[in-house]
């Protein structure tokens, strides 16, 4: 097998035995010593000592340099769902339509941080079992395009999917309208260049690809978003969901609030892990699609038909059990975490995040193996070894 290394693979199957869960879910994902270990160091003042400044400006630039982007970079004290909340609030002003691009229950929530800042979402739904239509987006937008930014959503963890912001934004972009990218899931689990997708907000979080505990948001800004940010008509109606509180901290050597500088210590060892990663893309993509055809070679089904994310896998629950039977035996049985779903896929699916830290042949292997057992355990029977045609794929 090129370029993955396979552990465990000779081993007999077993459960844990040692009390410890390994956590399999779409994030948070499993969180390396080094990591854990930066995060333990003696701290400074934040606010005060300027050679923080300068640790993190120089942290901002080294995400800046791994996106492809010339746009800022901000990192937020709070989970990712701040940095999406924050683009709306920073570019919202009371009565903008804004384009909402649904193909998952995470792109339809923008419309709801859109009506907390008095926006008119303008919701366009697509099949939820398959990436967005470019020709449908393009032959909607020649009906309307008055809008001032749209929201899309990179990869939608609790389907699986992943959309094509290369050619999304672009098209956006050549009717005027701004971008606001959901990436929390996509970035370093699938290629992101934040420059050649044109997106003006692209948002992510610590707690997925990137494998640092949960906490932190990063947020690209571009010029025309900031832009657009500085001609409001009207005050942004946040202060800590507020882009532009950043806008000068470093000339100002002035933060909006005290910066949790244990969590940006363990961040910054996270994001130097991914940089001496060179094939974590591969990793990522490989792992995933032998996971894929494991599933399905054991008679399971995908949630999805098409557009699937390296990040997460996500199964139908086989008729005659419940998700919730699955979950629990896995868990009791083998000490390994994965996750159900919600909303309208609530009871529906099961999700294995393979993501990060998580994505390793012998975790992977591990819980496939769990999975096989747990499914047997209650009646349903394999076609095949899901564990044996997971390694066997990698191996070709």
């Amino acid at each position: 097998m090129d370029k993955l290394e396979i552990v465990g693979s000779k081993k007999e199957f077993k459960p844990a035995g040692d009390g410890s869960v390994r956590i399999m879910t779409p994030g948070p994902t499993q969180v390396v010593w080094n990591v854990r270990q930066a995060r333990s160091l003696n701290t400074t003042n934040p606010d005060l000592d300027e050679e923080f400044y300068d640790f993190y400006k120089e942290t901002c630039d080294l995400f800046a340099k791994v996106w492809n982007t010339k746009s800022r970079v901000y990192i937020m004290g709070g989970e990712g769902i701040l940095g999406l909340e924050a683009a709306c609030a920073s570019l919202t002003e009371k009565g903008d339509r804004v384009l909402v691009i649904d193909n998952g229950i995470f792109g339809k929530g923008f419309a709801d941080f859109v009506s907390i800042y008095e926006g008119e979402p303008v919701i366009l739904s697509f099949d939820y079992h398959r990436p967005v239509d470019i020709d449908v987006l393009r032959n909607y937008l020649e009906k309307d395009s008055n809008f001032k930014y749209a929201t899309v959503v990179h990869s939608d963890t609790p389907s699986g999917v992943l959309n094509p912001i290369e050619k999304i934004c672009p098209l956006l972009k050549e009717y005027g309208i701004l971008t606001v990218v959901d990436s929390v899931t996509g970035m370093f689990a699938d290629e992101l260049d934040i420059d050649k997708s044109m997106a003006d907000i692209v948002c992510g979080g610590s707690q997925k690809a990137l494998s640092a505990p949960p906490g932190l948001t990063m947020v690209a800004v571009s010029e025309d978003a900031m832009k657009a940010m500085e001609e409001r008509k009207t005050p942004i109606r946040s202060f800590y969901a507020n882009l532009m509180t950043f806008k000068t901290y470093y000339e100002d050597k002035w933060f909006p609030y005290t910066m949790p500088i244990s969590d940006i210590y363990g961040l910054r060892a996270a994001l130097d892990n991914v940089i001496a990663d060179t094939n974590h893309l591969y990793r990522h993509k490989t792992i995933a699609a032998a996971v894929r055809k494991a599933v399905t070679a054991a008679g399971l089904t995908l949630y999805l038909e098409d557009g699937y994310a390296s990040s997460v896998t996500v199964i139908n629950v086989p008729a005659g059990m419940t998700d919730k039977m699955i979950l629990d035996s896995m868990k009791t049985d083998y000490n390994i975490m994965i996750a159900g779903c919600f909303d309208v896929l609530a009871g529906k699916v099961i999700r294995i995040g393979h993501m990060g830290n998580n994505a390793n042949v012998k975790d992977v292997y591990d819980t496939l193996k769990a999975l096989g057992n747990v499914l047997g355990k209650f009646g349903f029977k394999c076609k095949a070894d899901i564990g044996k045609v997971f390694m066997e794929s990698l191996e070709r």
